[in-house]
Formats: C-alpha cells, structure tokens, sequence
C-alpha cells in the first residue's frame, strides 16, 4: 500500500506542480498520515503547504470553523463536516500569491469500536477542487463516504489510499 500511496502523491504533486496548484489537508482520523504522504515525495514543499490535525471536535470548530451546530448534532462522523473541513482547509492555507489550493478533510471511525452510533471503518474524505483544477471549470467539493475494514491502522491507510486515489482521478480528468 505505501508504495501505491507513493506512486499517486508524486503523480498528484507533478500535476499540481506544472499547474501551478498548492495542496493543503485537514484531518482527523489519518492523524497527519495523509500529509505523511505527500511529505515522502522529494520536492514535495513546492505543492505542499501543511496539514491541520483537527482530532478534537472543538478543534475542527475553533480552527476550520466547521458549524459547531452540525458538531453537535452530528458529531464529527458526518458528510458535510469532511465537506466544511476541505473547504476551510483551502482557506485557510490560501494566499495571495497562489494560483489555487486543493483542499483535502478526512473523518471518520478507526476503530476498533464503533463511535455512538459510526461503526468502525465509516469514513468522509473531502475535496475542494479549485475551479483553475476543476474539468468543469468550477469550485467543487466533492464528499465520498467509504467502509474500511480491518484494523485501526488499516482503515487509517486506507483513508489515505482513497483520498489519493479520488485525487489523482480528479487532477488527472482535469489535463487537458
């Protein structure tokens, strides 16, 4: 799997290089494994601009200013949260002299139990795709929902692989 993980953040790096767009993450259950990713790849600091590890929910509110009320309700294992996450993740790594920044959220159960009502392996992964990187032509923020199996550590690394995976689609359909 590390390999894999290794092939797809070089492919989405070189694409966001010769494009010109950054890459920023916030994230949750993948504890900075998903920054890990890019971070192995040489070069990888000419696209990649940081990580937020928002493990706590207050800290997904205070820092990303994910709606409180949706923490809340929901909890923190929900579709709209990945999506407020990757959009703020975006925002807040953006400045002025970028082109566009790629905003990446993962949240979700690791395990081994299941949380409240989540069962261990449901996970959000989110990403907002700036319009300059996007086949239609427009911001997008695009939610999957997924159900990894295994262990805490393999659902971890799956996140990881599918966020990935879900990127490099996207910055791959975007060349022209």
């Amino acid at each position: 799997m590390v390999e894999r993980c290794d092939a797809l953040a070089a492919g989405i790096l070189a694409r966001c290089r010769s494009r010109k767009v950054k890459i920023a993450a916030a994230e949750s259950l993948t504890g900075g494994l998903l920054a890990d990713a890019f971070v192995r790849v040489p070069g990888a600091s000419t696209v990649f601009l940081g990580s937020a590890v928002t493990y706590d929910t207050a800290a997904k509110a205070s820092m990303l200013h994910v709606d409180a009320g949706l923490l809340a309700r929901e909890g923190a294992v929900h579709p709209e949260v990945a999506r407020q996450m990757a959009q703020a993740t975006a925002e807040l790594y953006r400045q002025p002299h970028y082109d566009a920044v790629i905003g990446l959220s993962t949240t979700g159960v690791a395990g081994p139990g299941p949380d409240g009502d989540k069962p261990a392996g449901l996970v959000y992964i989110g990403l907002a795709i700036p319009a300059a990187f996007s086949a239609s032509g427009r911001a997008q923020t695009i939610v999957r929902e997924l159900h990894c199996h295994g262990s805490r550590e393999e659902v971890r690394h799956q996140s990881v692989l599918s966020v990935l995976e879900n990127l490099s689609e996207l910055t791959d359909n975007s060349q022209e």
